[in-house]
């Protein structure tokens, strides 16, 4: 099994229900994508590093799911909104589980 998790920054302008909106959009995607394990999404609750505002974390299956997540589509698109809600930065790490 494989493990992703993404740290997101936004800019200051970006409001906290766009940032919902962020979560809510992630989320979504354990419908439409296999080889999904688990899929989680919030709020940074952490004073360090809490210029990451938001946490993206999605188990996979194994490899080929993750590759296939990455290509897909749907995946791509919650990609783009979360660029267009004013993503600064990201940070993204995967570990084997």
């Amino acid at each position: 099994m494989i493990q992703r998790t993404v740290l997101l920054k936004f800019s200051e302008e970006t409001t906290t229900e766009t940032l919902q909106e962020v979560v809510t959009k992630f989320k979504t995607l354990k419908h439409v994508l296999t080889g999904i394990v688990e899929i989680e999404a919030g709020f940074n609750l952490a004073e360090k590093s809490k210029e990451y505002q938001v946490i993206l974390m999605v188990r996979f299956e194994d490899q080929a799911a993750l590759d296939a997540y990455t290509a897909n589509e749907d995946h791509q698109a919650v990609a783009a909104f979360i660029r267009e809600a004013g993503r600064l930065d990201s940070i993204g790490v995967d570990i084997e589980i």
